[in-house]
C-alpha cells in the first residue's frame, strides 16, 4: 500500500488537507486516516483475487473504528472479529452478519451466543473443548452453527514472536491430526461443518509460507472431505500480509500474494470448476495501516551531553508499537525546516523508560510546539491504547473526498472517570 501522506508546499498533507490545520483544529495527539486509501487497498484485493468467488474480511483487531467499519461494510467488506465486542461493532457499524467470521482462542458461551442469533458465516474454532461448547449453545438457542477448523499448518514465517501464529507451540489452531478426528466426530443437527482456516502470522514479507500454509490446508480438506462426505465450502487462508515500515522492506504485490494462494489451493479450486468453494482472506495491516498518522507535539527539545531527547505530547499509551514490538515508524515534521537533520531520541511523557518512539533517529531541527507525524499508524494503533497514567485517549478524525470529519471525539478526563465509584469505604 502506498503512503498518500505528501508534502505540498512544505507541509504534510493528505488529499489537499493540512496535516497542520488538523492538528490546530482538533488538538493533538490526533489519529488521522485517509479513507480513500483505505478504499484503494480494498480495491486490490479485489482485483488481485480475480472474478473466482472470494470474500475479504477485514481483521476488525487492526482498526475498529465505527465510521471506518461502517465505511468498510458499504463498500462491500464482511469482517474477522476475535470478540463479543468486535462482533457488536461491526453489527452496530451495518455491516451484514452473513459476511462476519469469528476466530480466537478463547470464546465464551456470551459470545458464541450473540453469534449464533446474529447469523453469522462461520465460527472458525479452535480447539475441542470450543466445539464442544458451540455444539451445545447451538442445541440450546436451536440456531445451526456453521464452522471450519482452524489448523496450525506448522509454518514459520520471519516476523516477531508476538505476532506469529503458525508454528506448534502457539496457542492458536489444531494440528491437522486433530481436525481430522474434530470433523468426524462431532455430529449435530445444529453443527454444521461448512469451512476450514488456517492464519500463520502478521507482518509477513514473502509469498512462500503463505503457498506452504494454503497447499497444506487444501491437503487436508480434500481429506476430511473423503473421510467424511462434509463440503468444506469456505476457504479461509487468513491474513498477515506486510507493509513497509522503512526503506529496505519489499512486501509482495498483492498480484503475488494473490497467485501464491491461488497455487497453494490449486487442488481445492481446478481450473474449469469443481466443487463451488469460496475463498476467504482477512486482511488488517495492508489495508489500513499506511492510511493513519499518529500527529502529535513536540513539548520540549532536551539536551545532555550525548542525547538530544524530543518530548512529544503522544506515548506509549496512543501508540504502543514502539515499546511492545520494537516496531519501526517513519516520523516526520508537519512542516519542514532548514538545517541538517542530527540524531534524537524521540520520546513520550509517560513515566516509563519504555516510552519511546525512536532511539538516534536522524530529524531536522525542531522546536518546542512543532509538530510531528508517525507515519503507518493506521493498524493497531488505536485499538491498543490506554488509560495507562490516567491519560485519556486521543481523538480520530477522517480524510476523504478531501474533507475531514471528526469520527471519534477526544476522550475526557470524566469520560475517562465515569465507570470508577468512590465512596466505598472498607472495614468496619
Amino acid at each position: 500500500m502506498t503512503r498518500t501522506f505528501v508534502y505540498q508546499q512544505g507541509e504534510l498533507s493528505v488529499g489537499g488537507v493540512r496535516l497542520e490545520a488538523l492538528a490546530q483544529r482538533f488538538g493533538t495527539p490526533l489519529y488521522v486516516y485517509d479513507f480513500d486509501a483505505v478504499h484503494t487497498a480494498l480495491d486490490g484485493y479485489t482485483r488481485a483475487l480475480g472474478a473466482a468467488p472470494h470474500l475479504i474480511c477485514a481483521a476488525v483487531k487492526a482498526n475498529g473504528n465505527l465510521a471506518l467499519l461502517a465505511q468498510m461494510a458499504a463498500w462491500g467488506s464482511g469482517f474477522d472479529v476475535v470478540s463479543g465486542g468486535e462482533l457488536e461493532r461491526v453489527l452496530r457499524a451495518g455491516a451484514r452478519a452473513d459476511r462476519v467470521v469469528f476466530s480466537g482462542v478463547g470464546k465464551t458461551a456470551a459470545e458464541m451466543d450473540a453469534a449464533l442469533r446474529a447469523g453469522i458465516l462461520m465460527f472458525n474454532v479452535e480447539s475441542e473443548p470450543e466445539l464442544e461448547l458451540l455444539a451445545a449453545r447451538a442445541a440450546r438457542l436451536r440456531r445451526p452453527a456453521r464452522y471450519g477448523i482452524r489448523v496450525n499448518p506448522n509454518i514459520p514465517a520471519a516476523t516477531h514472536p508476538h505476532i506469529a501464529t503458525g508454528l506448534r507451540q502457539h496457542k492458536f489452531g489444531v494440528e491437522a491430526a486433530t481436525a481430522r478426528r474434530l470433523y468426524g466426530a462431532y455430529r449435530s443437527r445444529w453443527l454444521e461443518p461448512v469451512g476450514i482456516s488456517c492464519h500463520i502470522g502478521s507482518q509477513i514479507l514473502e509469498t512462500a509460507p503463505f503457498e506452504r500454509a494454503a497447499e497444506r490446508l487444501a491437503r487436508l480438506a480434500l481429506e476430511v472431505e473423503a473421510a467424511t462426505g462434509a463440503h468444506l465450502r469456505l476457504v479461509d487462508v487468513g491474513g498477515g500480509l506486510g507493509i513497509s515500515y522503512q526503506s529496505g522492506q519489499r512486501p509482495p504485490s498483492l498480484a503475488a500474494y494473490a497467485a501464491a494462494v491461488r497455487r497453494g489451493l490449486r487442488a481445492l479450486f481446478p481450473r474449469g470448476g469443481g466443487r463451488e468453494r469460496r475463498l476467504i482472506v482477512e486482511p488488517g495491516r495492508r489495508l489500513v495501516a499506511a492510511a493513519g498518522v499518529l500527529l502529535t507535539r513536540v513539548l520540549y527539545v532536551k539536551e545532555n551531553a550525548s542525547k538530544r531527547f524530543v518530548i512529544t505530547d503522544a506515548g506509549f499509551n496512543d501508540l504502543i508499537r514502539p515499546s511492545l514490538y520494537g516496531a519501526h515508524h517513519e516520523i516526520v515534521p508537519l512542516r519542514r525546516r532548514r538545517g541538517a537533520t542530527a540524531p534524537a531520541d524521540i520520546v513520550g511523557p509517560i513515566c516509563e523508560s519504555g516510552d519511546t518512539f525512536a532511539h538516534g533517529r536522524a530529524l531536522a531541527p525542531v522546536e518546542a510546539g512543532d509538530g510531528l507525524a508517525i507515519l503507518d499508524a493506521g493498524a493497531y494503533g488505536f485499538v491498543l491504547s490506554s488509560n495507562y497514567n490516567a491519560r485519556p485517549r486521543p481523538a480520530e478524525v477522517a480524510i476523504a473526498g478531501g474533507r475531514a470529519r471528526l469520527i471519534r471525539q477526544r476522550e475526557t478526563l470524566d469520560k475517562m472517570l465515569q465507570a470508577e465509584l468512590v465512596g466505598v469505604r472498607g472495614g468496619k
